[in-house]
């Protein structure tokens, strides 16, 4: 049975199969166990009759101490196994292993939120957020993450992306051009949402001054008060001068960072390779997950 005190020591696997440093996962665990205290006070609240034992009497957890649980669920979005996998690496049974997933989720999510490492998803709020760069320098873009094939045939036509060639949910990132963080995550759509048609939905105001660098794809997006770049395409019949290919060789030099950021993201499995689980609204709360672990990450990727 994997267990956090046979990896503890050995800093390259750790990495391996949380996605995390030592120092990163260390600085996580804190807030991680913070955010499941207060599910057991809320679960305790809830409780219709007082409890009549203490905490932790009964029969024993798989996963027992907070390290594991942390270990438990990072190692399950870094490497994305199915959860007969997870169970057996963990030593529990498959719909033990489901409960917990579905249960370690949301607190991970919360810890992030108390690190301050998920990107803004409101646009009221994501103002604020892109206020406080020192450059006003943002870079945008899209990602699709590829689902199983809808049973409904309604969803199938949606989900499907003529881009990608198969079916897809689609999220679009802003992040600062610095830092390399992802400082904003729109909501989730399916994977047929144009990119332009996104930013319009979310409706983010930028700060006055604000440089904006982004593709193709989003023609026609010029936000008040900003000042864009994107590259030229090249016109039908025609050829692009010299100089406009030297202009699109450097917005791509200074876009490819938000590429390296997605990749980041994408570092952990769960929303790299083709999403197979059901759960309403889990498919958007994993990528927002993804996001803050990647930004996490930054902080130290050069720790051991």
């Amino acid at each position: 049975m994997l267990r956090y005190k046979n990896i503890v020591n050995k800093p390259n696997i750790l990495r391996a199969f949380t996605g995390l440093s030592s120092k990163g996962f260390e600085s996580l665990l804190p807030a991680f166990q913070k955010a499941y205290e207060e599910s057991l006070d809320e679960r305790d609240r809830r409780r219709k009759e007082a409890r009549k034992r203490k905490r932790g009497a009964g029969n024993k957890a798989r996963l027992l101490s907070i390290e594991d649980k942390l270990l438990f669920i990072l190692f399950y979005f870094k490497i994305y196994p199915i959860q007969e996998v997870q169970a057996y690496i963990f030593g529990m049974s498959q719909p033990r292993a489901n409960i917990w997933i579905q249960r370690l989720s949301p607190l991970l999510d919360k810890a992030l939120g108390y690190k301050a490492k998920l990107p803004s998803r409101k646009a009221k709020d994501l103002e604020e957020v892109l206020r406080d760069s020192p450059s006003l320098e943002f870079i945008i873009d899209g990602t699709e993450r590829p689902i199983q094939r809808p049973k409904d045939p309604k969803r199938q036509n949606k989900n499907y992306s003529g881009k990608k060639k198969r079916h897809t949910v689609k999220n679009n990132l802003i992040s600062e051009k610095k830092s390399k963080k992802i400082k904003g995550l729109s909501p989730t759509f399916e994977g047929k949402k144009h990119d332009k048609a996104i930013m319009d939905e979310w409706g983010v105001i930028y700060p006055k001054g604000s440089k904006l660098w982004k593709d193709t794809g989003f023609q026609g997006y010029e936000p008040d008060n900003v000042k864009t770049y994107q590259p030229k395409k090249k016109p039908r019949g025609k050829k692009l001068t010299p100089e406009d290919k030297r202009k699109n060789k450097l917005i791509s030099s200074i876009r490819v960072r938000i590429e390296h950021a997605i990749g980041g993201a994408k570092v952990f499995h769960i929303v790299r390779y083709v999403y197979r689980n059901h759960k309403k609204g889990f498919e958007d709360m994993v990528m927002e997950i993804a996001c803050g672990l990647h930004n996490l990450r930054l902080d130290y990727s050069f720790s051991s």
